[in-house]
């Protein structure tokens, strides 16, 4: 399934009191990878919204390995995990420059329909998308 890649600096803000990554900040790295997966596909999560759809997360699921500390430079690595529903399912793995996995991650979002707040199939654009 389709990969993508994005490398984060680790900002001051993001660390904790002892100087590491704060354990919530992770799941922003996660956001940023996933919202940078649908871009390079050439789908914009804002035009979905206003054409009725949100992907609101379900499930989200971290194990943390390593830190990461201030001014470190780490990679997202955002893979699909399987073709599309009314869900779709990522998994992610974080490194370090040195290549070291600092946390493996999956999340499950679920097509919603703004109107009606329910479940919908990915749409057809999506899915033509993805299968290229």
């Amino acid at each position: 399934m389709k990969i993508d890649e994005i490398q984060i600096r680790v900002r001051y803000g993001e660390t904790d009191q002892m100087g590491v990554v704060y354990h919530g900040n992770y799941a922003l790295y996660l956001e940023m990878g996933r919202i940078e997966w649908l871009r390079k596909l050439g789908i914009s999560y804002k035009k979905m919204e206003e054409n009725g759809v949100m992907l609101p997360v379900i499930s989200l699921n971290i194990n943390y390995k390593k830190s990461a500390s201030y001014d470190d430079v780490i990679n997202v690595k955002t893979q699909l995990k399987n073709k599309p529903t009314a869900k779709i399912e990522f998994e992610y793995e974080i490194t370090n420059d040195k290549g070291e996995i600092l946390t493996t991650a999956d999340t499950t979002l679920v097509f919603i329909d703004i109107k009606t707040n329910r479940p919908v199939r990915a749409p057809q654009y999506f899915l033509d998308l993805i299968t290229d």
